[in-house]
């Protein structure tokens, strides 16, 4: 997915109001550097960004004989690439990756593993966004996030 000259997010999980999800791994890779300095975020947030709505079988768990995710399903719910990003009056950075414009000053693929004593919890009804921001040249952006339900 390209991530466009400004502000865009590139993956959402929308949890249900019945559970909350607890992070366990995050990354991204990106094809090339930016043409400015830019940033990739991890954050929860209290509004959903208008989305590619994932299919279920998009959403698939790390142990074969668990039940089918419960992560809400739709447009402005679990999906990809946003269109439109909606204005966020709360959130909560679990990280922060900043991408270099200068070629190997920042890794081009990033992953992060959270200890089991430190792992953030995604509170019901909240959104987990990927959120990558490169202000005057796209890259391509592949990113997945680890999660248990």
């Amino acid at each position: 997915m390209t991530t466009g000259t400004s502000i865009k997010t590139m993956l959402q999980l929308a949890t249900p109001s019945t559970r909350q999800i607890q992070l366990i791994s995050w990354g991204f890779t990106v094809d090339d550097p930016p043409g400015a300095d830019g940033v990739v975020e991890l954050l929860q947030v209290d509004v959903a960004a208008t989305v590619t709505a994932h299919v279920a079988s998009g959403v698939q768990p790390l142990d074969p004989n668990a039940p089918a995710s419960l992560m809400s399903l739709g447009t402005s719910a679990t999906g990809y690439t946003a269109t439109a990003e909606g204005t966020v009056t709360a959130s909560r950075v679990f990280d922060v990756v900043a991408l270099s414009s200068a070629t190997g000053e920042s890794p081009l693929t990033y992953t992060y593993q959270w200890m089991p004593d430190e792992r953030p919890i995604v509170a019901v009804s909240k959104f987990l966004r990927v959120r990558a921001t490169t202000a005057t040249t796209a890259v391509d952006l592949r990113c997945w996030v680890c999660w248990d339900e």
